[in-house]
């Protein structure tokens, strides 16, 4: 559920009323200077969706047709699409399961002459080893990549998440932490990148710096596509960013609640939580998930709880598995076991900032009901 208030039907009005509703407006801009000046970074770039920055991202690398991405499998297909649409290859590999996030020994195995840049994915808003995975950067030459949607406002050794790599991309999607719909943007703090992708997203012309009055006509000088977000949902964007620490730590405080209540089933052992204190110093509580034992385990306690109006869900489809992926990763067995493994067994239960202390304690309540029927129907089979 998203975290509004009044402010966001104020800014969206005053957007109407002012006419000024098209990309790149009076809220967009102060959107972006918010982010660069929120979470330290030189450049920051609104665009439609994190779909749309994933794809900038890679066009401004500019990197030679049918090279190499490595990607996590277990990741949202925008990824995937992103580095496809730029003529690229991915190739998919396999997650740490204390976390979720791509292995860094994984990555060293999947590196070959073709490899050109990492695509990191910060799973739940918990950050990835950034530090191993740049020293392999460095090592072999290589881009990275953050894909941060899931990690607006979370931290990795003090470092904002999105700010790290070469480029970030955060997602404003309804199902984030900060919402305005649909929008996302594009982070760097390379200014190189930056103004490459400043053209990209305006059609392929320079129609930015034309506005800011540096040129006194603006043309075609790339490639480009429509990447610009409408000052309506910048309007709402602006509220959000505003509220985002609130919004932190009222997702926090329902989180620790959770855990509070789950002490016992995870001390025996019957749920699998992450020690999401010792893996990342700071996270943005972006989701709460567990895992369990097997994928009939998952499917039985999802339906259960779903009987009692409890919209719990798992998450994604490994995309190497998926119909598609399977044109791509060709392999005779399943090799990305710690991805299918948590697919099969990740449940992801409500959580939003104004979740109630006792809606959490029915969901807990709900959850112990589920695992103990499914125990008896295990003692019976």
């Amino acid at each position: 559920k998203p975290f509004f208030g009044n402010e966001e039907r104020n800014n969206v009005l005053k957007t109407l009323k002012s006419l000024d509703i098209g990309g790149n407006g009076k809220f967009c801009k102060k959107s972006e200077n918010f982010i660069r000046e929120k979470f330290n970074v030189n450049y920051a770039l609104l665009t439609t969706s994190c779909t749309h920055s994933l794809e900038l991202a890679l066009s401004v690398l500019d990197i030679d047709a049918e090279s190499e991405i490595i990607v996590p499998s277990f990741t949202f297909v925008s990824c995937a699409n992103a580095i496809l649409k730029n003529k690229l290859t991915p190739v998919f590999v396999d997650i740490d399961l204390d976390y979720l996030n791509i292995g860094v020994s994984k990555i060293k195995k999947a590196i070959t002459k073709k490899t050109k840049a990492i695509m990191i994915v910060h799973y739940a808003g918990i950050g990835c080893k950034i530090d191993e995975i740049l020293a392999i950067a460095e090592k072999y030459g290589l881009y990275v990549i953050e894909d941060a949607a899931q990690g607006v406002g979370a931290r990795y050794k003090g470092k904002y998440l999105g700010t790290i790599g070469d480029v970030g991309c955060y997602s404003f999607h309804i199902t984030k932490n900060i919402v305005c719909g649909e929008g996302g943007a594009f982070l760097t703090n390379n200014e190189e990148f930056a103004k490459r992708a400043e053209i990209i997203r305006e059609k392929g012309t320079d129609r930015s710096s034309f506005l800011r009055g540096e040129i006194d006509k603006y043309t075609w000088r790339d490639i480009g596509s429509s990447y610009v977000l409408s000052d309506i949902l910048g309007a709402i964007l602006y509220a959000q960013l505003k509220k985002n620490d609130k919004n932190i730590a009222l997702r926090k405080k329902a989180g620790l609640y959770y855990i509070k209540l789950l002490e016992e089933l995870i001390k025996k052992e019957k749920i699998i939580l992450p020690d999401y204190f010792s893996i990342s110093d700071e996270i943005n509580w972006h989701i709460f998930y567990f895992r369990v034992y097997s994928l009939k385990q998952r499917n039985f306690i999802l339906k259960e709880l779903k009987k009692n109006n409890i919209g719990a869900s798992f998450h994604f489809v490994p995309l190497h598995s998926s119909s598609y992926g399977k044109n791509i990763f060709k392999s005779e067995k399943d090799t990305l076991v710690n991805t299918t493994l948590a697919s099969e067994t990740l449940i992801r239960l409500p959580f939003f900032p104004r979740i109630k202390r006792e809606e959490v304690e029915y969901i807990v309540g709900n959850l112990e009901d589920a695992l103990r029927k499914w125990e008896g129907i295990e003692n019976v089979t």
